[in-house]
C-alpha cells in the first residue's frame, strides 16, 4: 500500500472528469489551455471592467495581473466579466432605476458562473458603487475560497489651485441655477473633476464599501485606498492572487466562517467612523443575508451610535481616498477603532488570520485625515438612524458635519423624483420646508433611485441648510445636508409617509439620545388616508417587473431570495 497521500479532489474535477465529460476537456483545451493546466484548480476572476464609467475603465487591466497571480501559483484563471451600471450615467433620470438592481444581477452573475462551472476559488475586483457589495454578496453565497479588491478610486483634478471631484460639478449646477455661478464656471469644472480612471474620490459609496471589505476580512488589508492609477495595483493584485491560491489548496475560512456578526459589527463601525455612506446601511444587510445573518437596519443603528467619527473625510469633511492612502490607508482608521474597543479584533479574515494579527505594523492616526479616538470629531459616528411615526422601520442620515441637527417644518409633497427636480430648478419651495419625495423605495420605483442630484442643487441654490428632504429612495454617498433617506416603510408598501400631504407638520431630531422624525398626525388619520389611497400600478414586463415581486424592504437591505443559499444535493 502506498504511503503518498491521496491528490486532493477540487470542485472544478467535477466539470472535466470520466469518459462523459471528455467533450468538456475538448472546450478546455479550445480554451488554450493543456492537460496539465485542465488538471489545476480552476479559479473565477470576475470583474466589472468596461467603459460604462471612469469607475470600471481600468479594471480588465488589474484583472490581467490577478490572473498572472493565479497561474504562477498553480491555478487556472477564467476572466469572468459581469454587468456594471454606472451612478454617474443615470443619475437624476429614469436609468437610476437599474442602479440598485445591478447589485442583484451582480451576485446572481457570480453564482451562475461559479456553481455552474464549478470554480474552485472567486478573485473579484468592482469600483463602481453596487459593484462592491454585489460581488461580495456573490462570494459569500458561492461560500469558496475568495477574495474582494477594491480596483481603487479616482485621483482628484485641480482648478484654480484647490481639489475638486464630481460632486463639485453636481454643486456648480446649483450656483448657475441660482445665479451665483456662471456656464462657463459650470464647463471649467466638469472638464476638471474627474481627471482619471477611479471610483469617486470622496467617502461615498464606493471607497465606503472598500473600507466595508477590509473590515469584514474579505479583502486583502490595505488594499482599498490605492488609487486606482498607482503601479502598485499591480503587484496587489498578484499578492492577493497568490494567498488565494494557498487559500485553495490549503486550508482557509470560507466566506461564511469570515461573515459573522462580529465581521458586520466591524464593517459597521469603519462606515460610522468616516462619516461614510449610508447606502452602507442597505448593503451591509444585503451582505448579511448572503451568510444566513439576521442583521437589519437595527442592528446598523447600534453600531453607528456607539462608534466615535475619527475620518475628516469628503463630503462631510475635507479629505478624499488620496489623502487616507497617503495618511497609511484603511488600517490606521480600523487599528485606532481596535485600539479604542470599537473592533472585534478575534474576527477571522480571508487570510486565516484574525483582523488584529492582520493590523499588526499599521500607522498611528495623522491628526488631520484620520483623528486619535481622544480627538474625534464626534462622540456618537458620522451617520444616524431616525425613526418615530412616520418612518417605524427607520430612516437614515449622515450627521457628519451638519451644523442643524434639529429641524421642524411643513411638507411639500412630491409623487416622484422628476416632480420635485422640476420644482427644486424652478425654487419652487421655501425655506424651512421639508420636501418630501416619495414612490422611490424599492418596490415602489422600482429600484430605489438616489437623489443626489436634487440635493446638490440644493447645495448649490444655497439652500443645503435651509430645507430638510426626506425621501423613501437612497441618497449618494456624496449627498450632504438634512438629507433624509430610505424612510421605511416606503409608501408603496403602504407607510406613514404614504399619507403625508401639503403643509403636514414634520419635526426631525437628529441629536444624540433622540434620532426622531415624526409628523403632526394621530395614528387614525394616517391609517385613513392610505386607506383611502388608489395604489399605483407596477411594471409590466422586464426586469422591474420581476425586481419589484421579489424585494424586500429596504430596512432588510433590499433583497430578492430568501439567504443563505445551500448547494444541490449533486453538487461538490
Amino acid at each position: 500500500m502506498s504511503d503518498t497521500p491521496p491528490k486532493r479532489r477540487f470542485r472544478s474535477q467535477t466539470i472535466y472528469d470520466g469518459l462523459v465529460r471528455a467533450t468538456t476537456r475538448s472546450f478546455l483545451l479550445g480554451l488554450g489551455q493543456d492537460d496539465e493546466d485542465i488538471a489545476r484548480p480552476h479559479i473565477g476572476v470576475f470583474h466589472t471592467g468596461g467603459e460604462m464609467s471612469p469607475c470600471n475603465a481600468n479594471l480588465r487591466e488589474q484583472a490581467q495581473h490577478a490572473k498572472t497571480g493565479i497561474y504562477a501559483a498553480g491555478g487556472m484563471p477564467h476572466e469572468c466579466p459581469v454587468v456594471s451600471v454606472s451612478d454617474g450615467l443615470t443619475m437624476a433620470h429614469s436609468g437610476m432605476r437599474f442602479s440598485l438592481i445591478s447589485r442583484e444581477l451582480i451576485a446572481d452573475s457570480v453564482e451562475a458562473s461559479t456553481r455552474g462551472h464549478q470554480w474552485d476559488g472567486i478573485f473579484a475586483i468592482g469600483a463602481c458603487d453596487k459593484n462592491l457589495p454585489g460581488l461580495m454578496m456573490g462570494i459569500v453565497r458561492c461560500n469558496v475560497p475568495g477574495v474582494f479588491v477594491h480596483g481603487g478610486s479616482a485621483l482628484p483634478g485641480q482648478l484654480d489651485g484647490r481639489d475638486v471631484n464630481v460632486v463639485n460639478t453636481y454643486e456648480t449646477i446649483g450656483k448657475v441655477l441660482a445665479g451665483a455661478a456662471t456656464t462657463d464656471d459650470l464647463e471649467a469644472m466638469s472638464h476638471a473633476c474627474l481627471p482619471a480612471a477611479g471610483s469617486c474620490a470622496g467617502q461615498f459609496t464606493a471607497n465606503t464599501m472598500g473600507m466595508v471589505s477590509e473590515a469584514l476580512g474579505l479583502a486583502p488589508i490595505g488594499s482599498s485606498m490605492v488609487p486606482a492609477v498607482f503601479s502598485e495595483r499591480a503587484p496587489l493584485m498578484r499578492r492577493a492572487a497568490k494567498q488565494l491560491m494557498a487559500a485553495v489548496m490549503g486550508e482557509a475560512p470560507l466566506p461564511r466562517d469570515i461573515v459573522t456578526r462580529k465581521a458586520l459589527e466591524n464593517a459597521c463601525a469603519v462606515v460610522s467612523a468616516t462619516g461614510g455612506s449610508t447606502n452602507a446601511a442597505l448593503h451591509l444587510p444585503a451582505i448579511a443575508h448572503e451568510a444566513g445573518i439576521r442583521f437589519h437596519l437595527d442592528d446598523v443603528a447600534e453600531i453607528f451610535a456607539r462608534t466615535p467619527l475619527i475620518g475628516n473625510l469628503s463630503p462631510g469633511g475635507q479629505y478624499l481616498a488620496r489623502d487616507v492612502y497617503y495618511a497609511g490607508g484603511a488600517q490606521v482608521i480600523l487599528l485606532e477603532l481596535l485600539r479604542g474597543g470599537f473592533l472585534h479584533g478575534d474576527a477571522l479574515t480571508w487570510t486565516g488570520r484574525t483582523l488584529a494579527q492582520e493590523l499588526e505594523g499599521a500607522k498611528a492616526p495623522d491628526g488631520k485625515v484620520v483623528r486619535r479616538i481622544e480627538e474625534a470629531l464626534s462622540r456618537d459616528g458620522g451617520l444616524a438612524v431616525l425613526k418615530g411615526n412616520l418612518c417605524p422601520d427607520g430612516a437614515l442620515l449622515k450627521v457628519a458635519g451638519l451644523q442643524t441637527l434639529v429641524h421642524s417644518g411643513p411638507a411639500r409633497v412630491f409623487e416622484s423624483e422628476e416632480e420635485a427636480q422640476a420644482a427644486v430648478q424652478n425654487r419652487r419651495y421655501e425655506p424651512g420646508d421639508v420636501i418630501v419625495i416619495r414612490n422611490e423605495g424599492p418596490k415602489g420605483s422600482p429600484g430605489m433611485r438616489e437623489m443626489l442630484g436634487i440635493t446638490a442643487l440644493l447645495y448649490g441654490q444655497g439652500m443645503g441648510d435651509k430645507v430638510a428632504l426626506l425621501t423613501d429612495g437612497r441618497f449618494s454617498g456624496a449627498t450632504r445636508g438634512l438629507c433624509i433617506g430610505y424612510a421605511g416603510p416606503e409608501a408603496a408598501a403602504g407607510g406613514p409617509i404614504a399619507a403625508l400631504r401639503n403643509g403636514d407638520r414634520i419635526h426631525i431630531d437628529a441629536r444624540p439620545g433622540a434620532r426622531s422624525i415624526a409628523v403632526d398626525l394621530a395614528p387614525q388619520e394616517i391609517a385613513a388616508r392610505i386607506a383611502a389611497q388608489t395604489p399605483r400600478p407596477g411594471p409590466r414586463g422586464g426586469l422591474l417587473e420581476k425586481y419589484a415581486a421579489t424585494v424586500r424592504p429596504g430596512h432588510q437591505g433590499a433583497v430578492t431570495h430568501s439567504g443563505g443559499v445551500v448547494w444541490l444535493r449533486d453538487e461538490t
